[in-house]
């Protein structure tokens, strides 16, 4: 797994960015998370080493810009180099998750046509109320891979009527950070059956830091919360 940060900062636009971890790790180095600014690593899938290959191996799988948004209006200027990039490095797998969908038809390169095979697209959806406003958007979209994180799961959602074949697999977690809110465990389990009655693969990614579970509430340290997701049992990663 690579990642490539071709820019860092954003704007707070939903509830799922009330406690952005990039706004808090900033925070903690005494760094403004609005404030976006192109990376010194703009230009990595392009880097060569001394002997001449990529630093990134062909067939690599590439998150894309984790500590930002690839949509984001600031990023406008930068994002046509960008997508070049990703268009000269047709061996990598690109990866970017967004919370700005609705941004996605103004921000292509001219030759998207119905996708780049290379880019798979993220939408995240937090609640019901961006579900319903991102996911038309999203699945309306010319996009040749995609998928969608419930992450943080903020509530319960009604997920099933957007879970078209399209859609390669849902990502669900909680909130980490020490003013985490709650993810409850039935919430988790209902997006399962939603998935499992579409035969769309689900993931459950990590509990967050404050998971119901039965009622009761466990507050669980960061480098468990994955851990005890993996261990419910609950993924089905193939059609049933």
């Amino acid at each position: 797994m690579q990642e490539w940060n071709p820019w860092h900062g954003c704007r707070k636009i939903s509830e799922g960015c009330r406690n952005c971890y990039v706004y808090r790790r900033d925070e903690s180095i005494g760094k403004d998370a609005s404030t976006v600014t192109k990376t010194s690593t703009f230009a990595l899938p392009l880097k060569r080493m001394r002997n001449g290959e990529y630093k990134i191996p062909p067939g690599s799988d590439v998150f894309t810009c984790f500590t930002s948004d690839f949509f984001l209006d600031e990023a406008d200027a930068w994002r046509n180099e960008a997508w070049n990039m990703i268009r000269i490095r047709s061996d990598l797998n690109f990866s970017i998750i967004t919370k700005r969908i609705v941004r996605f038809a103004d921000c292509l390169p001219a030759d998207w046509g119905e996708g780049y095979k290379n880019v798979t697209i993220g939408c995240t959806v937090e609640n019901q109320q961006q579900a319903d406003v991102r996911l038309p958007v999203f699945l309306a979209a010319p996009i040749q891979n995609r998928f969608i994180i419930c992450e943080p799961l903020l509530e319960s959602i009604e997920l099933e009527r957007y879970l078209d074949p399209s859609i390669s697999q849902v990502i669900v977690g909680g909130e980490s950070g020490r003013s985490a809110r709650v993810c409850d465990y039935d919430w988790v389990l209902d997006l399962r059956r939603q998935c499992l009655a579409r035969k769309v693969p689900f993931h459950f990614k990590q509990t967050g830091a404050v998971f119901r579970k039965n009622g009761k509430i466990y507050r669980i340290p960061r480098p468990d919360q994955h851990t005890q997701a993996a261990r419910a049992g609950i993924d089905e990663e193939f059609v049933i």
